[in-house]
């Protein structure tokens, strides 16, 4: 895991208020022609949210300003609860242990890493998931689910360690929730309590981190 990381989740309630989402950087480059060429800046998306659509009371306030002093502003990251994509399952199921392939067996190999995969056929993007919430993976080889204790999860890693190397050409698969390393994408939170009152949130900027 990166330096300057606290294994800490940053207030669920308010971050599941915030607004925002995936973020992909593409170069556009304008031809003479009027055709463009496109290149792509990063080869992971990015994650970006504004939690302070997740403020709701004073109390919260506080609760903001303690987790930003003791993450010492941008410096510390932070496990962060995207609202919007935190689990292998859709929004609205509970993860199973057959929702993402993480491997094929070779009958040598018991490790696998967690990973949730967007879209099919050789346009997929497989996103590793490296902050999976403890006790929540489940883990299957070919559709048979397995007991807690033959497998073992890193929990800041998200690599799954089984007790037995499955055997060549068994399917893996796996079911969890999952957070994201993030941290504040500010020096300074502007907050002002005669305009919260008067239901102007202030912007608390945060941003996807990786090692």
């Amino acid at each position: 895991m990166m330096d300057a990381f606290h294994d800490l989740r940053f207030p669920t309630a308010i971050s599941f208020g915030a607004t925002g989402g995936t973020e992909r950087r593409v170069e556009i480059v304008p031809m003479t022609s009027g055709e463009e060429r496109r290149n792509l800046r990063q080869s992971r998306s990015r994650r970006r949210f504004d939690a302070g659509t997740g403020l709701r009371a004073l109390s919260d306030l506080g609760q903001i300003v303690a987790f930003f002093e003791a993450r010492r502003g941008a410096f510390h990251a932070f496990r962060f609860r995207d609202p919007f994509d935190h689990k292998s399952s859709g929004l609205g199921d509970e993860p199973e242990s057959m929702d993402q392939e993480i491997g094929i067996g070779d009958g040598e190999s018991s490790t696998f890493q967690l990973a949730k995969i967007y879209g099919g056929g050789a346009e997929a993007y497989r996103r590793e998931i490296t902050l999976p919430v403890a006790g929540s993976v489940r883990v299957a080889v070919d559709g048979f689910e397995l007991d807690d204790n033959a497998f073992s999860v890193d929990a800041g890693t998200g690599l799954v360690t089984l007790g037995a190397a499955p055997a060549a050409g068994s399917v893996v698969t796996a079911g969890f929730l999952f957070d994201i390393a993030a941290r504040f994408d500010t020096d300074r939170l502007e907050i002002s309590l005669s305009s919260f009152k008067a239901g102007q949130i202030p912007s608390i900027p945060i941003v996807e981190v990786f090692a």
